[in-house]
């Protein structure tokens, strides 16, 4: 959608109203709605309910008010409650990190979307079917971005995206990248979707938090977004699509390729990627018996206890060897 559309169809048909004996601000309003902020669009037509009367719904502004409008509002103060936790976070000097999982890719010489510039007349031979290589795999991409500092750990996995590949690559992040920069964090903020392997239901994913919290000493707030809302997510759009725009054009031949073209990714805010590669074999299908589960300090929030919930370490922890898988 054009900016002169926001401008003639929409924003100054907004600015000719008067509500409560004040004028919308016409600059604003432009600036906020070509942001794509929609957080804070729906919260602005929440407040002002007749800009979304029927005489206002010009075709162009179709997609965005119904995206809008159909943000519940139960959503939008999750969304507000995560903010206010980050804020919090990061005022009083405790690391704030988002993780998720890219899209899997496929190794080997295959079609991979976008352009590159090449000589003349010597493109790259690709497969014209993506059908899985046994002998190359698959890459798992797993993302801890630091909020605060910009910075972000990529483990690439062979195996499973499973919840043990997930925390096994927030502690490798905390040890390499984190603690040096967080000498005396004593709490950790981790915001994550509700889907895969970080999701809020899965067993394992708790159990794994808490043997972090174990082994780190800090207690640990985890926040999951609502279903539906993942692309607020700060790593899908302050990494992912960068990643996604470095490599674009490039066929992913090998593991060794695909590491270093995320450890390449920069952006003109100083984005800096480290990124490893993760051999592990991470089994599915592990189950966690209620013994295990027993062990799990977790203290839902107030608010959304589903979604929000902190574990605390266990001071005096017990070696449990068995694990049913």
């Amino acid at each position: 959608m054009k900016a002169g559309q926001y401008q003639f169809s929409f924003a100054f048909s907004c600015c000719a109203l008067s509500l409560r004996g004040q004028t919308i601000d016409q600059t604003a309003f432009i600036d906020l709605v070509k942001s794509s902020k929609y957080l804070e669009v729906s919260a602005f037509l929440h407040s002002h309910p007749r800009l979304v009367t029927e005489s206002l719904l010009f075709p162009e502004m179709h997609p965005l008010l119904l995206a809008i409008r159909n943000v519940d509002r139960k959503m939008i103060k999750v969304l507000l409650y995560i903010n206010r936790l980050v804020r919090e976070f990061q005022g009083n000097g405790q690391p704030v990190i988002s993780v998720d999982t890219k899209k899997k890719e496929l190794v080997g010489d295959f079609k991979n979307a976008g352009k590159q510039w090449r000589p003349k007349q010597t493109p790259n031979l690709v497969r014209v079917h993506d059908f899985l290589i046994p002998e190359k795999g698959k890459a798992i991409p797993y993302g801890v971005y630091d909020l605060t500092r910009n910075a972000e750990w990529v483990s690439v996995g062979i195996d499973h995206d499973t919840a043990s590949f997930a925390v096994r690559t927030i502690l490798r992040w905390w040890r390499k990248m984190g603690q040096p920069v967080y000498p005396g964090a004593r709490q950790l903020l981790i915001t994550a979707d509700t889907g895969g392997s970080n999701g809020p239901r899965v067993r394992l994913w708790g159990w794994e938090i808490q043997r972090l919290a174990d082994r780190t000493g800090m207690s640990i707030t985890v926040c999951h977004f609502p279903p539906g809302t993942s692309k607020w997510s700060k790593i899908e759009h302050r990494l992912f699509s960068y990643i996604s725009t470095n490599w674009r054009g490039q066929p992913l031949i090998s593991l060794a390729v695909i590491v270093s073209l995320i450890a390449s990714t920069r952006t003109v805010a100083g984005l800096r990627v480290r990124a490893e590669l993760d051999k592990r074999r991470y089994p599915p299908g592990r189950e966690i018996p209620e013994q295990l589960m027993s062990t799990v300090k977790l203290q839902p929030h107030g608010f959304h206890g589903d979604w929000n919930y902190t574990i605390q370490p266990n001071r005096t922890r017990k070696i449990i060897r068995s694990v049913i898988f």
